[in-house]
């Protein structure tokens, strides 16, 4: 048997050793909360990077680019996705993408918005009053969508459309039934060839009909009209931020931006007149970033 004092000295190094191996579970424990570990009582931190989805509009490309600039500002990694506008909408609803602020409701894309609508979450009006239609050139004689019935021959029978996944595209198809325009074809193309259509007619100053929109660039480098739509088969719209459902959730910080978010037709004609006087996507968005300070710290939520 050991005698009193071995037994002490033996319960004594038990008791130093079961206190050095809790101390060195309490220094693991605080050692995981410096790391940024999860304890039960910090949130993990928000991943810095989004992907935004975008289709080849004029309009879109100008704004995709400044809210790009904008988020790369705020930190963040930024994918852009060119798409055509159904494949945005899908790509939304299963989470492909996290975000658009180039859909345009409830009119022009409703169609879109039937599908996928209820898998989708919609944030907020970022440019409010935006325009479709039916456009020709100021000198041209036509001033009315019925008007041009009987003037198939002057337009060659030919309507010049964009993207045939395009909402203006089934815009068109029923205001050619709705105004009983069976002598013309609605022709596909895209945003680009559209505006190379039209710039050629004009230098030859021929007559051509195109389906358009504001904010467009070709308003302020020629004289266009609208042709009045007494049906309203256009209606009018709003460009909306479209988010993927979760978002707000995952990544609050990139989704108070977007809730943020919003500027004129004006504003975003800007950058496409700069990106028309030869400037990239990139380099234009700069730009209007550059002088439109108050604006972007607003979206940032700085200097409030």
């Amino acid at each position: 048997m050991l005698n009193g004092k071995k037994s002490k000295s033996i319960l004594m190094i038990g008791l130093v050793l079961m206190l050095a191996i809790a101390g060195a579970g309490c220094a693991s424990q605080d050692g995981d909360t410096e790391n940024g570990a999860d304890n039960g009582n910090q949130t993990p931190s928000e991943e810095k990077s989004v992907t935004i989805a975008y289709v080849q509009w004029a309009s879109a490309e100008a704004t995709t680019n400044v809210v790009k600039e904008v988020y790369e500002q705020a930190g963040y990694e930024v994918n852009l996705q060119n798409t055509a506008a159904g494949i945005m909408y899908q790509g939304i609803a299963n989470g492909d993408a996290d975000f658009s602020v180039c859909s345009w409701l409830p009119d022009t894309q409703a169609n879109y918005w039937d599908q996928y609508g209820d898998q989708i979450d919609r944030v907020r009006v970022n440019t409010p009053e935006v325009k479709t239609g039916l456009v020709v050139p100021e000198y041209v004689d036509v001033d009315t969508i019925p008007e041009l019935k009987g003037n198939e021959s002057q337009f060659d029978g030919t309507i010049t459309g964009i993207d045939p996944g395009a909402g203006i595209m089934s815009q068109t198809e029923t205001a050619l039934e709705e105004y009983e325009l069976d002598g013309y074809e609605l022709e596909s193309s895209s945003g680009p060839a559209m505006t190379s259509a039209l710039r050629s007619v004009i230098s030859n100053e021929d007559s051509i009909v195109v389906t358009l929109w504001n904010p467009h660039w070709a308003f302020a480098r020629w004289d266009l009209k609208y042709l009045d739509d007494p049906q309203d088969v256009y209606g009018s719209d709003d460009i909306v931020t479209i988010a993927r459902q979760g978002l707000e959730e995952d990544k609050p910080n990139a989704y108070t931006i977007l809730e943020n978010l919003n500027w004129t037709v004006a504003d975003n004609e800007q950058v496409m007149a700069y990106i028309d006087q030869g400037m990239s996507g990139e380099e234009a968005a700069e730009k209007w970033v550059e002088e439109n300070p108050e604006k972007v710290n607003a979206w940032l939520g700085e200097g409030e």
